[in-house]
């Protein structure tokens, strides 16, 4: 019972939501993820940890990165997951997608240095 309250909470709440959308496309680092989003990324981290928890994505360790992506080994979660990102409309992620597009073009033309102005919001993992 446990585990599936913590699914449904996790997709209670709109800032999750909007990352499943972004996941949605494929795997994202979490300052991809911080830019789309324009959080903090201590705020980005908790919504990560709670989606993580509900086991709706996973992520992996690459250096000093951590990515997420969409958790589709469990038919039962990947059939809800579906079914809700289907009647999120597409005009609701359309800002955070086009920040993370703008997000990633400057990172892929700076060889991967992420131009940020505030550095905090990426707790300094961002250089």
């Amino acid at each position: 019972m446990q585990e599936l309250m913590n699914i449904f909470k996790a997709l209670s709440e709109e800032t999750r939501l909007r990352i499943l959308k972004l996941l949605e496309q494929g795997e994202l680092c979490v300052c991809d993820i911080v830019s789309a989003l324009d959080l903090i990324q201590p705020k980005v981290s908790f919504h990560l940890a709670a989606l993580k928890e509900a086991g709706l994505i996973k992520d992996r360790k690459q250096g000093k990165w951590t990515h997420y992506r969409i958790d589709d080994s469990d038919f039962f979660r990947r059939f809800l997951l579906l079914s809700v990102l289907e009647r999120i409309p597409r005009e609701a992620g359309a800002e955070d997608r086009k920040r993370l597009e703008g997000f990633l073009e400057s990172k892929a033309s700076r060889d991967n240095v992420v131009p940020l102005s505030d550095k905090k919001r990426c707790a300094g993992r961002c250089k």
